[in-house]
């Protein structure tokens, strides 16, 4: 399988949940202990072997231009998609922006998916597939979860509104496509573009539309590892709490991290 060197991150939002923190801020900037959830996402990607990625904005486009230039990680390339209905459809109309850098192996990742590099990981290394969803499991999941519905490791159905008898898993929003995967995919956001609802749903309405057509579509569980989603405003604390523990970690194996006198 070759190996995805790209991805794209979908980051045209506001994020009207988290106002007034985002009145003037998209959500993808927002400060985690000293690092914005785009820069510990970038850093993610590119200590997992992933050296390019687009960022499609839309809210304040010209904030995320100016923190890339401080943030990009040395060594990785980076450049911005605009999507200037981002205000008028949901995150599938910016995956349908950028279908043409979905042109062979890459992932897709969400703008508010806070994510240990240990993920990244686990999703490239893991068994060849047109396309890979990763997912983690609790003991119960709420009307906002994108829940799914899978037979093995395969995935049946993905969508906030599964019926509670039929769910076994949540999207992190976090996926690995392969060449004839990401063609789906396009051809998919292609179809459901021109439906009367289509700009108005998230993308993954478009992998619920492949799997319940009978794609090979597979579920990659992240059970023990760390991640958190930015939705409102008392996700903030758990997403905190996470960089903050992985910023002790990469103090603590830091070669000058102070000697215990």
């Amino acid at each position: 399988m070759s190996r995805p060197q790209r991805a794209v991150i979908l980051g045209a939002g506001q994020g009207s949940r988290l106002l007034p923190l985002t009145e003037q801020m998209p959500k993808c900037l927002l400060d985690l202990c000293g690092r914005s959830m785009l820069e510990w996402q970038l850093r993610g990607l590119s200590q997992t072997g992933v050296h390019e990625a687009v960022i499609v904005t839309g809210f304040h486009p010209e904030l995320v231009e100016a923190e890339l230039r401080r943030i990009t990680p040395q060594h990785m390339l980076v450049r911005t998609l605009y999507n200037p209905f981002y205000k008028l459809a949901d995150n599938l109309a910016s995956c349908w922006m950028a279908r043409a850098e979905l042109n062979g192996p890459c992932l897709v990742l969400n703008g508010d998916t806070l994510f240990e590099p240990a993920i990244a990981a686990r999703l490239l290394a893991g068994a060849p597939a047109p396309i890979t969803v990763t997912i983690d499991r609790k003991a119960n999941y709420d009307a906002d979860d994108m829940k799914v519905e899978t037979d093995g490791d395969r995935l049946r159905a993905i969508g906030k509104a599964l019926s509670a008898e039929r769910v076994n898993g949540e999207s992190i929003g976090f996926l690995r496509f392969n060449a004839d995967g990401a063609a789906l995919f396009v051809d998919e956001l292609e179809r459901t573009m021109r439906t009367p609802e289509g700009p108005g749903l998230w993308y993954l309405s478009a992998i619920n539309r492949l799997a319940l057509a009978g794609a090979d579509i597979r579920a990659l569980s992240i059970e023990g590892l760390q991640w958190g989603e930015l939705d409102f405003p008392a996700d903030l604390t758990q997403v905190r709490a996470l960089a903050a523990g992985w910023l002790d970690e990469e103090r603590a194996s830091s070669p000058d991290a102070s000697a215990t006198v």
